[in-house]
């Protein structure tokens, strides 16, 4: 694991439920589905993430 990258942890947004979302930040954020691991995850640039994050915020 990349020394910079952070482990991979649960969005905040998701409930206890099957549906959840787990983020693995650091200079590339990366985004995957808990019960499709196995098909790849979403990576975007840290400023996209945090970008994408304050708009759904103000939502």
């Amino acid at each position: 694991m990349d020394a910079m990258r952070q482990a991979w942890h649960t969005s905040s947004y998701s409930v206890d439920g099957p549906n959840c979302v787990e983020v693995s930040e650091g200079p590339e954020t990366r985004i995957r589905d808990t019960q499709n691991r196995h098909l790849g995850d979403l990576r975007l640039a840290a400023a996209e993430w945090a970008r994408f994050v304050a708009a759904a915020s103000r939502m």
